[in-house]
């Protein structure tokens, strides 16, 4: 059929079907300006950057007599024990303290509440009404969700350096191999670092998408993909499981380290973004093969 052919009522339920780009990137900024809008976004990031004052200030009081703190200077949270020469350290010393838990449970509550949170208000039904398409607003809604994932670690990272630079001193950064690096480079891998937590998180924000589609209950998707996250972080510190470990999503999260030393270790870092790729890819198709096929009813 020529487009001379085509009724005009024909032509104009094209034009409403077909999303323009246009279109796409106001979706994408309208999901963005509801979800950091959000009192419990809001609420959530203010937490997250309460964090690093917590431990600032903890480690200030029990140094402030010359004493040590405690840890070796290794990986994870024992970078606590460099936080007094270099309130650099204090970034890493954040991020790793709520990597376990804080960050992964904050964006398990955004991603959880991604579809079903709009089911449950009634407003699903009226956003596939507009010319999106279910796979454009999904897409949306992961990318919102890291988004949010960035926003949150940038959070820690920042109000970190703030509480260090005016706690500790700052300077040149000894790194954990025990080379010297200066405090810009040393900026630089913090910067880096944060980016490599925030991707650390993108295999867990399409689960909690995946679950998100499974229910029009937002509490629900949020409450099971936090029982989700606390159960694998259980399965990953039994030493029975070994031969599983390396295939639960955060097992290689506090990788991190790796990017303080000198030079860098990237096996550690290299599969942690694998399996997180390979998380996302899985658990984003289950959900848009299970939102593409859901029955909307609210």
């Amino acid at each position: 059929m020529s487009r001379a052919e085509v009724a005009p009522g024909q032509a104009a339920d094209a034009a409403v079907r077909a999303p323009r780009p246009l279109w796409t990137f106001g979706l994408l900024r309208s999901e963005l300006v509801t979800t950091f809008r959000r009192w419990r976004t809001l609420a959530l990031l203010g937490v997250l950057a309460g964090v690093p004052v917590l431990v600032g200030v903890a480690v200030r009081i029990e140094t402030r007599d010359g004493s040590s703190v405690g840890g070796r200077g290794g990986e994870g949270p024992a970078f606590i024990a460099q936080v007094t020469n270099n309130g650099l350290f204090l970034v890493f010393t954040a991020l790793a303290a709520t990597l376990p838990f804080f960050l992964p449970m904050a964006v398990g509550v955004i991603a959880g509440d991604a579809v079903a949170g709009e089911a449950n208000a009634g407003t699903l039904r009226y956003l596939l009404v507009a010319p999106a398409g279910r796979t454009r607003l999904l897409l949306a809604k992961y990318a919102t969700t890291m988004a949010f994932c960035l926003v949150a670690t940038l959070v820690v990272a920042v109000s970190a350096l703030v509480v260090g630079a005016l706690l500790f001193p700052l300077g040149d950064l000894t790194t954990i191999s025990g080379t010297r690096i200066n405090f810009a480079d040393g900026l630089g891998r913090a910067l880096l670092i944060a980016l490599v937590v925030a991707a650390s998180l993108i295999g867990l924000a399409a689960l909690g998408l995946f679950v998100s589609t499974l229910t029009d209950s937002g509490i629900a998707a949020m409450a099971t993909t936090v029982g989700l996250l606390i159960t694998v972080q259980i399965l990953d510190q039994i030493p029975q499981l070994h031969a599983i470990q390396p295939y639960l999503f955060p097992h290689y999260w506090l990788s991190f380290a790796d990017l303080v030393r000198e030079p860098v270790y990237w096996d550690g870092l290299v599969k942690n973004l694998e399996l997180q790729a390979l998380y996302a890819a899985v658990f984003g198709s289950a959900a848009w093969a299970r939102f593409t096929a859901k029955d909307i009813t609210a």
